[in-house]
């Protein structure tokens, strides 16, 4: 029997709380009478993650687990797991429990309403500073790809019909964006408020710096943005460069003094730092362009468990 929602969770590192997620999950679906199935996706964990799953898919008919190659992140996971789902519906949640499992519903409720995508927006959410800012600009970038109003929404506990899938069949670059790749089948969206809570345990490998590489592939990867900016800086810049010019040559027309050695070079370091800066974001582009022909692919499945 086809399941009614497909719960899809990105594991990593997660062996002490993925029984706590697994009987959070059954028992608020239960309780809702809706049937699912569970897909587990290990990410290269480099704990006891993998056997964990093995276990439970045991334990519960509905839990699939899918254990990857290696580590390839967490939207990539995502994708191996949406791509995999059974149901009509489709469901992403972290394996840490800060997103309640009991909340899967309410989102539930809100896409029968008509919606194709519903994001749980967290009333206060539970970060640290430098986290905090680190969504702030995935969120900045994402907003400049598939608009701010949207954006400013995004988490990762959401619910989705799984037919936007069709619109991101055929790709396959490495970096991956799953709100993204829901922009290019819809934009019927809509967000409902959720509980946030602290972290059942572990760290989270959203670091900073991560935050700010992602929010980079997501600009560079999936939008011309930086290279129309890119543009702009220089046609400014060459403008600046041409009125600079005009006003020494008006001047010296009038019997004024030519700037000396420090306006000259002052300007040719303006210059030169225009076109480095347009070379590295014509670069990003170039090297995605390789990464695309070589063809490598998002994520490749390593093992598959599931109740027999």
């Amino acid at each position: 029997m086809t399941p009614a929602v497909s719960i899809v969770v990105p594991v990593y590192n997660s062996a002490g709380t993925l029984a706590m997620l697994v009987e959070r999950v059954h028992a608020s679906l239960t309780a809702a009478r809706l049937d699912y199935e569970l897909l587990l996706v290990n990410d290269g964990s480099r704990d006891c993650s993998w056997d964990r799953i093995a276990e439970l898919a045991q334990q519960y008919p509905q839990v699939r687990g899918f254990d990857l190659a290696r580590n390839y992140g967490q939207h990539n996971a995502l994708l191996a797991g949406i791509r995999a789902a059974r149901a009509e519906t489709i469901v992403t949640i972290d394996d840490d429990l800060q997103n309640p499992p009991e909340e899967i519903p309410t989102l539930l409720e809100k896409l029968e309403e008509g919606y194709d995508v519903v994001y749980g927006r967290t009333v206060e959410r539970r970060q640290g500073l430098l986290r905090a800012a680190g969504t702030r600009l995935t969120r900045l970038a994402l907003g400049g790809v598939i608009g701010s109003d949207i954006a400013r929404d995004v988490s990762a506990f959401r619910a989705f019909r799984t037919r936007l899938r069709v619109a991101f069949a055929e790709y396959s670059g490495p970096w991956v964006s799953i709100d993204v790749l829901l922009s290019w089948g819809t934009a019927r969206y809509a967000a409902v408020p959720v509980a946030h809570a602290a972290r059942a345990g572990g760290e989270s490998g959203y670091t900073f710096g991560r935050l700010a590489t992602h929010a980079l592939n997501i600009l560079t990867g999936f939008s011309t943005r930086p290279l129309r900016a890119a543009s702009l800086v220089g046609v400014s810049f060459m403008a600046f460069g041409v009125g600079v010019f005009a006003y020494v040559m008006v001047r010296w027309s009038l019997g004024g003094a030519l700037a000396g050695f420090t306006f000259l070079a002052s300007i040719i370091s303006i210059f030169s730092g225009v076109q480095l800066l347009t070379l590295g974001v014509i670069g990003e582009y170039l090297a995605r362009m390789h990464m695309r022909i070589m063809d490598s692919p998002p994520y490749a499945v390593h093992d598959e468990t599931e109740s027999i």
